[in-house]
C-alpha cells in the first residue's frame, strides 16, 4: 500500500489548500443565484450542459478562449449535473456558490478542480472518486477472501477517508445539505462494494452470517430525499435491492439478465420506496438495464407494463419508451437510421450515403480515451487481416478537433475511414451506442447485420464469419 501512501498524503495536502481558499471566501450569502463558469483543456465539444434530474437546464458555449461563464438564477439547492460531451459529473449546489470548473478533457475525472463559493465540497466529492479508481485494483483480490476478512478491509478503509471527512467538516461551516452528501459519498460508495460482495459469495449463507454481514444495514435511510439524484446513493441502492431480490441458493450472475428478475427488483422497489422522485430514478435505472439486454428484447413489453405502473414520470415513461423504440430499429434486417458524419475534410455528410457500396464493420471511439482508440485500432488491424472482405470505418463521437487530427496522423490511419458524429447526442440515441465497445456490422445496402457486438469479444468474430 506505499504507493496508497502517497496518493493520501498528495489528496491531504489538495484538501487542505482547498479548506484555506474555501475558508477565505466563505461569507453569508443567501442568494438562490448561482454562477457557473470554467475553462475547458482539449474541449471535445463547444458546450457545457447543466441537468437537474435529467433534465438539461441549460448549455452554455465556449467563448474562443474554451471559457464559459453564466449566471442561473433561482435554484433550488440540491444535486445538479455538469457535462461536457461526453464526459459529465455531479455537484452539490447551495445557495450562495459561485464555481469555477477547469478541466482537461483528455484526463477528465483526474484533472477536474473547483474553486470559488461551494468548491471544497465538489473538490471532496472528486477526491472520494478517484480514491475509488485508485483502490479498485488492490480491492479486487480481497474478494475471494472469507467475509469477515473483507469486511474488515473495507471498514479500514472506509475509516481512512472518514478521517479526510472529518477534517472538511471542521474546517468549513458545511450546510446540512452538504454534510448530509459528502458524507454518504464515502458510505455509500464502501457499502456498495460489502452488497457487492455478498451478491457474489453470499448465495448460501445461513441466517446468523447475514445478520452479522449485513449489520451496517441499520445505517441505511432507504427513503434520503436529499440524495434521490446522487449516484452513489442509487448505485448502492440497486445493488441492494438486487440482493433483496436474489432468491436464497440462486446464482446472481445467472438471474440478473432476466426479464423476471427485473419485474420482481421493481415491485420491491414500488413496496420499500415512498420518495417518488427517488422511486422513479431507481425503477429508470431498473428499467435502462433490462432494456439494454438486448437478448430479452421479446420480453420488454411485459416488463414496460409492470414499468408503467411503477413509475410515476412521464419524462422517464416516454425515454424508457423512446430507447425500446429505438432498440427495434436496430434488429437485424433493418435499414441502419442515418445520422449526420463529418468527414476528414470538415463536411457534413450523412451515414446512409457513405456506407453504402460494401460490408462494413463501424466501431467507435473518443478523443477523451485515446488509450481506448489505440487498444481499439489495434484490434480492428487484427480484424482486417481475417476478415478483408469487409471495410471497416471508425467514428469519433465527437466533431473533429486539431487533437483528433493529429492522432490519426500518428496512426497512420486511412482517412477516407475516419468520421465523426456532427450531432453526438442525436446520433447516439439513434444508434443506440451506450459504450465505446459497440460495433455495427452492416451489408453493402446498410441493412444491419448486427447492432449490438462487442469489438473485444469472440462474438464480434463469429457474426464477421457467418455473413
Amino acid at each position: 500500500m506505499r504507493k496508497n501512501n502517497k496518493l493520501n498524503i498528495f489528496k491531504l495536502i489538495k484538501t487542505c489548500i482547498i479548506f484555506v481558499v474555501s475558508i477565505s471566501c466563505n461569507k453569508n450569502i443567501t442568494s438562490s443565484d448561482f454562477y457557473l463558469g470554467g475553462e475547458i483543456i482539449n474541449p471535445s465539444s463547444s458546450y457545457v450542459n447543466f441537468y437537474y434530474n435529467n433534465i438539461k437546464l441549460d448549455s452554455i458555449l465556449l467563448d474562443d478562449e474554451n471559457k464559459f461563464f453564466k449566471k442561473i438564477e433561482n435554484l433550488t439547492p440540491g444535486i445538479y449535473r455538469i457535462e461536457h460531451l461526453p464526459e459529465s459529473q455531479y455537484i452539490i449546489v447551495e445557495n450562495g456558490d459561485s464555481i469555477w470548473i477547469r478541466v482537461n478533457v483528455e484526463d477528465f475525472q483526474e484533472s477536474l478542480s473547483f474553486s470559488g463559493r461551494g468548491s471544497s465540497k465538489n473538490n471532496f466529492l472528486i477526491d472520494i472518486l478517484n480514491y475509488d479508481d485508485f483502490e479498485y485494483e488492490y480491492l479486487s483480490q480481497f474478494y475471494i477472501e472469507e467475509s469477515d476478512r473483507f469486511r474488515k478491509v473495507i471498514d479500514s478503509l472506509m475509516y481512512e477517508k472518514i478521517n479526510l471527512w472529518n477534517k472538511l467538516d471542521n474546517s468549513i461551516n458545511q450546510k446540512k445539505l452538504s454534510n448530509n452528501i459528502t458524507f454518504s459519498s464515502i458510505k455509500y460508495n464502501y457499502y456498495n462494494k460489502l452488497e457487492r460482495y455478498a451478491l457474489l459469495r453470499g448465495s448460501n449463507w445461513t441466517d446468523d452470517m447475514r445478520n452479522s454481514f449485513f449489520s451496517y444495514r441499520k445505517d441505511i435511510n432507504l427513503n434520503d430525499s436529499d440524495l434521490s439524484l446522487f449516484d452513489p446513493y442509487i448505485t448502492y441502492l440497486m445493488n441492494y435491492f438486487n440482493e433483496k431480490t436474489l432468491d436464497s441458493g440462486k446464482i446472481y450472475i445467472n438471474e440478473k439478465n432476466k426479464t423476471d428478475f427485473n419485474i420482481r427488483k421493481l415491485l420491491i422497489i414500488d413496496s420499500q420506496i415512498k420518495d417518488n422522485l427517488l422511486k422513479n430514478n431507481l425503477a429508470r435505472a431498473t428499467a435502462i438495464e433490462e432494456i439494454l439486454n438486448f437478448k430479452n428484447n421479446d420480453s420488454h413489453d411485459e416488463f414496460i407494463d409492470y414499468y408503467s405502473y411503477v413509475n410515476t414520470s412521464e419524462k422517464y415513461l416516454n425515454e424508457i419508451t423512446q430507447l425500446y423504440n429505438d432498440i427495434n430499429k436496430m434488429q437485424k434486417g433493418k435499414i441502419l437510421p442515418n445520422v449526420e458524419f463529418i468527414d476528414f475534410q470538415g463536411n457534413i455528410t450523412s451515414s446512409s450515403d457513405e456506407l453504402k457500396g460494401s460490408k462494413t464493420l463501424i466501431y467507435f471511439w473518443s478523443q477523451s480515451q485515446m488509450n481506448h482508440y489505440r487498444r481499439t485500432i489495434r484490434r480492428v488491424d487484427e480484424l482486417k487481416s481475417r476478415f478483408p472482405e469487409y471495410r471497416f470505418v471508425g467514428i469519433c463521437i465527437q466533431p473533429y478537433t486539431d487533437m483528433v487530427s493529429q492522432a490519426q496522423n500518428i496512426l497512420n490511419l486511412d482517412l477516407l475511414n475516419q468520421y465523426s458524429f456532427n450531432d453526438f447526442e442525436k446520433s447516439s440515441k439513434n444508434w443506440v451506442l451506450t459504450f465505446l465497445n459497440k460495433t455495427i456490422i452492416i451489408d453493402e445496402k446498410t441493412n444491419i447485420l448486427d447492432g449490438f457486438s462487442n469489438l473485444f469479444t469472440n462474438e464480434v468474430e463469429e457474426i464477421l464469419y457467418k455473413n
